[in-house]
């Protein structure tokens, strides 16, 4: 079936941003210096974590393979989106735009369940903080970080499979920068309501099941810190969840803004969004973590000093 796919139809066309031909090169450097920030930083947090013994507990560890599957999911598209803007070629081929489907579902969804993962961490850190060592064992961090790739794999899976039997139109543009599901699905000659059936179920569960654990651990939280209410006990709440806080509503802030509560001139929200998920967060929250965080200030503090000294 793939190969018949792609025998009817080899490339797919990508159509970018709507941006104006003058203002091309100001895009193509504003994204360029946003994706090299977003590497950077993010491979700056694994190398704090990874070289500094203080940052081995849990929370870090999945900060981690946050950081990690940050970086892979702006490498996913954005290096294919600036190599069009510089060559003004739109062209991406049949396997490329299915393998581009694939890897964004995957890592959108790890991305997802990783701030539940974390969530949960918070929740046991400030309403179980006697029996934190004893919970969150090592053998349940690891658990949890390979059930949300096996379950990402799975759903990124899901949607690829019941994509390639469908045969495509002449059309071949795409009105993104991204081979985005949706604008394949309207693209396709095929009747595609069983994939419709399938972006319901699956998305919803990979979407509003992480909201719920996450805000079931706040609400936990909450209840926790003003059984007992103390100013200190309410800085340590923010001082320990601040971060992620930030990230999760900067998160779900934009899904909800965009899809939920649309604007009348709503025509590029999922080119907006993709945005948004690929570069604008993944850029911040290396700046969120380090900024809020005082551990990570002292090991990059630590980090610098032992560069400084081995210079010299």
């Amino acid at each position: 079936m793939w190969t018949e796919n792609q025998s009817s139809i080899s490339e797919f066309l990508l159509l970018g941003l709507p941006m104006q031909q003058e203002h091309q090169a100001m895009y193509f450097a504003m994204f360029l210096g946003m994706y090299l920030t977003t590497v950077l930083g993010n491979l700056l947090i694994i190398l704090l974590i990874r070289l500094d013994s203080h940052l081995h507990t849990p929370m870090y560890f999945f900060l981690s393979h946050l950081a990690l599957t940050d970086v892979s999911f702006s490498s996913v598209t954005v290096p294919k989106m600036l190599m069009n803007m510089q060559t003004q070629c739109q062209s991406i081929s049949y396997a490329g735009c299915i393998s581009q489907v694939y890897f964004f579902i995957l890592f959108g969804c790890l991305d997802n369940l990783l701030l539940t993962v974390m969530a949960y961490d918070r929740y046991v850190a400030i309403c179980h903080c006697l029996h934190y060592t004893t919970i969150m064992r090592d053998e349940l961090c690891v658990f949890l970080v390979i059930g949300s790739w096996v379950l990402s794999c799975a759903i990124a899976l899901s949607h690829t499979l019941f994509l390639v039997p469908l045969s495509f139109c002449d059309n071949r543009a795409i009105p993104h920068f991204l081979c985005d599901l949706a604008a394949l699905l309207k693209l396709s000659c095929s009747d595609t309501s069983l994939n419709d059936l399938i972006i319901f179920i699956l998305g919803g569960m990979s979407t509003i099941l992480p909201l719920n654990g996450i805000l079931f651990s706040y609400v936990r939280i909450g209840i926790s810190v003003l059984r007992v209410p103390s100013t200190k006990g309410i800085y340590k709440a923010f001082s320990t969840c601040g971060s992620h806080i930030s990230v999760v509503l900067l998160f779900y802030g934009t899904i909800f803004g965009l899809y939920f509560f649309p604007s009348p001139s709503n025509s590029n929200n999922s080119i907006i969004a993709s945005i948004v998920y690929m570069v604008v967060i993944p850029m911040l929250n290396p700046f969120i973590y380090s900024l809020k965080n005082k551990d990570m200030k002292r090991s990059l503090g630590r980090l610098i000093k032992r560069v400084n000294s081995s210079c010299k």
